[in-house]
């Protein structure tokens, strides 16, 4: 593509999206805070641009042509793309006592948050944002990144921080309805509760005790983690759950961890870091602190 064939403005595109999902260029005028004269104007230049129509006038108003459904979709990706160079670009004009971090919610609910506050007192000058993921793209943004897998991300320096240690868990009273568990095949007699998403997964139960045939009696599923662990306090089934995340409940009894059973899982809790970009002293500070908490504190 020429010189002569790109937009003249952004603008031209943010109509473009707008006059596609609204279908009229007074709705679109809305969205993008224009006049109407204004969007027919800017999609009219768009359109001589190209030399070709964009948009066919229907019953129902705007309709984008064959051209039109083609540039609509690269304009969305284009635009994305932009958006997510920006907000890159923003990082690294950020304060070095700035560090913004992507983390997974069971970690900042169950182990990072009640112990954040030992680092605020010891770093009161660097400013700590927390989000979660909303999308792979927004996840780069970021100064610093929880994640669970095996620790390859391309792209990305990889610490590891704990959650190879799986338990198998559940309430004692849940556990004691059916009787004693004494071996990994007693399990398929109880209710189990999985996550969607996560790779931890019942399969990797059943192949750390050469189980061929694991087919519990009774599988209820979630969205989020920490609903899996809240449900096993609970006594609603039997979970595998990183040991560390459920010390505490295993120390005081809420959650026993039946016959010891349990496994070295392939994944775990990993802090990763962007290879692209240096590592500005509070990232460093965060960094430090995090690996030596993991390794002082249960």
């Amino acid at each position: 593509m020429t010189i002569q064939r790109l937009p003249g403005s952004l603008t031209a595109l943010r109509v473009l999206l707008a006059v596609a999902e609204h279908g009229t260029a007074s709705a679109a005028a809305t969205a993008v805070n224009l006049t109407q004269s204004a969007v027919s104007k800017h999609l009219r230049g768009l359109e001589e641009t190209l030399g070709i129509s964009l948009f066919a006038r229907g019953s129902r108003g705007l309709v984008p042509t064959e051209a039109g459904r083609i540039y609509v979709k690269h304009v969305r990706r284009a635009l994305a793309e932009l958006e997510t160079g920006s907000a890159q670009v923003s990082a690294l004009r950020a304060s070095p006592w700035s560090v913004r971090l992507h983390v997974l919610p069971i970690i900042g609910d169950r182990w990072l948050v009640p112990r954040f506050s030992r680092f605020a007192e010891l770093h009161p000058e660097i400013d700590v944002q927390f989000t979660t993921f909303v999308t792979a793209d927004t996840a780069e943004a970021a100064d610093g990144v929880f994640r669970f897998g095996e620790g390859v991300w391309p792209g990305h320096r990889g610490n590891y921080l704990f959650g190879r240690d799986i338990a198998l868990v559940g309430a004692a009273s849940f556990v004691a309805r059916l009787g004693s568990i004494k071996a990994a095949e007693d399990v398929r007699r109880y209710t189990v509760l999985d996550h969607f998403q996560t790779p931890l997964r019942w399969s990797e139960f059943a192949e750390a005790y050469g189980l061929d045939d694991f087919t519990p009696v009774h599988t209820i599923r979630f969205g989020f983690y920490s609903l899996v662990i809240r449900a096993a306090i609970s006594g609603q089934g039997l979970a595998l759950v990183p040991r560390r995340l459920v010390q505490e409940e295993l120390e005081t009894g809420r959650l026993v961890n039946p016959a010891g059973l349990g496994f070295k899982s392939r994944n775990a809790y990993w802090f990763t870091t962007p290879e692209d970009r240096p590592m500005r002293p509070g990232l460093e500070a965060f960094r430090k602190w995090l690996l030596e908490e993991v390794q002082t504190s249960p």
